[in-house]
Parts: C-alpha cells; sequence; structure tokens
C-alpha cells in the first residue's frame, strides 16, 4: 500500500455544482480516503458536502496525480483529483459530511477517517458546493 498527499484549490464556486472530485484509478482495487483538511480561501460564507456522485466527472480538465507521502515517484500513483471537467459529477444522493464556514478567510476544518472511505476502482468522492461559496483549499491524505 502507497499513501499519497496532495493539495489543491478549488476553482468552481456556485451553488449546486462539484468543486473538487477525488478519482480512484479505473484499474486497480480501489483506495482509501484517510484525511481531508478544507480552509476557506476566500471571505465567503460556505457551505459543502463530501459524498459519493450519483455520476462521476467526465473528462477532467485539470487532472492531478496524488504524490508520494516518502517522496517517491508520482508516476508510480494513480489516484488523481479534478476540479474542472468537460462534464462534472452529479450531486451525491446522501453526504458523508457537511460544513458551514463562516466568511473567514483561514476557516479549517479536518476529516479524520481512520478506516478510510473505500472508493473502488473507477470512483470518485466529490466536494460539493452547497450554496455560492468561496473558492477553498482541500488537502487529502489516500492510500493507494
Amino acid at each position: 500500500m502507497q499513501r499519497g498527499l496532495l493539495g489543491v484549490r478549488t476553482i468552481t464556486v456556485s451553488s449546486g455544482s462539484a468543486a473538487f472530485e477525488l478519482i480512484a484509478p479505473a484499474n486497480g482495487y480501489g483506495v482509501f480516503l484517510r484525511q481531508m483538511t478544507i480552509s476557506l480561501a476566500a471571505a465567503t460564507a460556505t457551505t459543502l458536502g463530501l459524498g459519493r456522485p450519483a455520476a462521476i466527472g467526465v473528462t477532467p480538465t485539470t487532472p492531478v496525480r496524488l504524490l508520494h507521502e516518502h517522496g517517491g515517484d508520482p508516476l508510480e500513483l494513480r489516484t488523481m483529483t479534478a476540479v474542472a471537467w468537460g462534464t462534472p459529477p452529479t450531486i451525491p444522493t446522501a453526504f458523508y459530511r457537511r460544513i458551514s464556514f463562516p466568511a473567514v478567510i483561514g476557516s479549517t476544518i479536518t476529516w479524520e477517517f481512520s478506516s478510510g472511505i473505500s472508493i473502488p476502482a473507477g470512483g470518485s468522492l466529490i466536494l460539493w458546493n452547497l450554496a455560492a461559496n468561496g473558492v477553498c483549499d482541500v488537502s487529502v491524505v489516500v492510500d493507494e
């Protein structure tokens, strides 16, 4: 098992849209989300939900692979993130977690998942904008 890390900034802020997607590789055994930290990067009240999309995003326009925790070759890790898509993911039917931030830059939450949230091969988890939001910095820790 390999541990991957990555921090990105969201760009989509409109209500009823995906802000961030964590994508498990299609060929493999899936991955486990161990931790997610979200920090508000704008003075805008923000409400987000973490869940499985009803349909995953198609054609991510800027996918980024996670980095090795111990500095290994990043091409060995296949888990990716996206913040923009040709066709974005759709709203989850339920959310694992939700957070409402006040309009204070730097407001932060860290969600720990000791057993990990399983993302099956070819699946994803998303942060969904539940309101008109500010941009956020999102950091994840994943076991692949």
